[in-house]
Parts: structure tokens; sequence; C-alpha cells
């Protein structure tokens, strides 16, 4: 396995790439790899000739406030994870390389983007969407895998894909989880004894107003018992949970078919995010 640092070298392997008609497959990363990541990457190899991982902590997505430089950053530990699971190359850029020119031209993420995670966190997927647009140019990828756990993000990104033109599939892997159901996550490192044992109430809480709204119909009711169950059960503040057509993240109504219920909770300082999809029937779907 390589490691590649600047746009030059990966024009080279890409080149090389098309050139002997290597299927690529990406698996965009913020680094701190844990399970949930190996297993985008599995995914590609499986399906691919070649796989190329990048590891970049992305500026322009985070906001003034959040956590940019304390964000856990471990590029030995990548790289030996990312060797054991099949990666060809890493592409793991500065900042400067990554954005070496400002002229002003902005990418919007549209009315998805101004709920869920996009209502506190203002022009974070105008940041996502810059960054992944960036990367489907250098890399030309054919397939690009990305994990269900942002589900919201998943849904900006399909949605850019198709009304764009970008010539990749979109592959979505479902989320991995611990033993007791809490979804696999960088920030999870971040917690306490206490708060750790206290998270997988999130997910509960989730299943919960996934089966009341099956059974009920109401949507007020299954996000009042989930709410429940997430306060009760822990010591932090639920910052949204909601329930939503999936993908166009709209109100449920007469016509929609998948269902996606999604939550963000602080536990104590750690900002947690989860969410199922499901099809009115019942049936999980892997989006």
């Amino acid at each position: 396995m390589n490691v590649l640092t600047t746009i030059a070298q990966l024009r080279e392997v890409v080149k090389t790439a098309k050139y002997n008609r290597q299927s690529i497959g990406l698996v965009p990363t913020m680094g701190y790899l844990h399970e949930g990541h190996l297993t985008l990457a599995a995914h590609a190899r499986s399906e691919n000739e070649l796989v190329i991982m990048s590891i970049f902590v992305n500026p322009t997505q985070f906001g003034p406030n959040e956590d940019f430089e304390s964000y856990p950053r471990d590029f030995p530990r990548d790289t030996e994870l990312a060797k054991s699971a099949g990666v060809d190359y890493i592409f793991a850029p500065s900042v400067e390389e990554m954005y070496p020119h400002d002229g002003g031209i902005t990418i919007r993420a549209g009315r998805q983007a101004h709920i869920l995670c996009g209502a506190t966190r203002p022009g974070h997927f105008d940041g996502v969407l810059q960054v992944v647009a960036k990367l489907f140019n250098l890399m030309q990828p054919d397939r690009a895998y990305f994990g269900q756990k942002d589900a919201q993000q998943v849904a900006i990104i399909q949605t850019m894909v198709r009304d764009y033109n970008f010539p990749v599939t979109i592959r979505v892997v479902p989320v991995i989880r611990e033993e007791d159901g809490l979804a696999k996550s960088s920030r999870n490192i971040y917690l306490s004894a206490e708060e750790r044992s206290q998270a997988p109430a999130i997910q509960q809480g989730l299943q919960l107003a996934k089966r009341e709204l099956l059974e009920s119909g109401s949507v007020e009711s299954a996000i009042s018992l989930a709410k429940k169950i997430i306060h009760d059960n822990t010591d932090g503040h639920v910052d949204y949970l909601m329930i939503l057509s999936y993908p166009d993240l709209q109100e449920v109504d007469d016509q929609t078919d998948q269902i996606v219920v999604a939550a963000a909770v602080h536990i104590g300082e750690t900002r947690l995010i989860d969410n199922l999809i499901f099809s009115l029937k019942g049936e999980i779907i892997h989006v």
C-alpha cells in the first residue's frame, strides 16, 4: 500500500488505472479509522480492482465553534488499518494541497441541508459537497462508499450526483454498531464511562419510534416516546429527533414509502447521531 500526499501523485495513479481499465473504488474518510470505515473498505475491495481511501480532515465542513483542531488524528494507526483492509492507496493531502486557491466559487447544498444536522450546523453540508466533489473529480471513481450512519449526508450526496450527472455509483453500507447497539463513531472516544453506558438509549429510542409508527401511524406519538426513552435513560439532551421521508427528507404523507428516524443527542460534550431507515411495511432498508 502506498501513501499519496499530492494531487499530482494521485492523478498519475488514476491515469494508470484508467489506461489499464481498472475499476476504482473510493472510500472517503476523515481518518481515525474504526470498524465502520474498514467495512466500507471491505465493500470497496470486493467490487473494485483498485481501492483508494482518502484521509483528510476537511476544514470547510467545520463551523467556527466546532472541533476541527481537536478532531482525533492518528495517521500511523490509520495506515496500518487501511493496509489490513486491502486498501491500495491512501490519499492524505494537506489543507494547502486541497485548497490552494479561493476563487470565490462555492457549492450550496439545497433544502435537504436545512434540517436535522444542518439546522444547527449552517454551511456544514456545503463543505461536505465541496470536498466530495473535489474527490470525485480527482479520483474519477466508479463507485464511492459511504456509511448509512450519516444518512442526511448520504441523501445530499446522492442528490448532487443525480442532479449534476457525476459518473459515479454511490454505495451505502449499513450502520456498524457496538454489541449494545451504539453506532460506532470516532467521537465515541470522548465519552466518559458513565456517558458511554447511557449512549445505547439513542438506538433504543429509535427502535421504539419505529415500532410505534408502524403500529399507530402517528409520527407525533413515535417521536414523543423515543424522546422519553432518551430523556429517562441519559443525562444528555436531544438536539433533534425527527421522522421524515427518505431520501427526499420531507414530512411523511400518504405518498411516503421509505422512512428515516434520525436523532442527534448531546451526551456530555459529545454529539452523537444515529438513524433507522425502513419501509412502511417494516422492512429495514439499507439505502
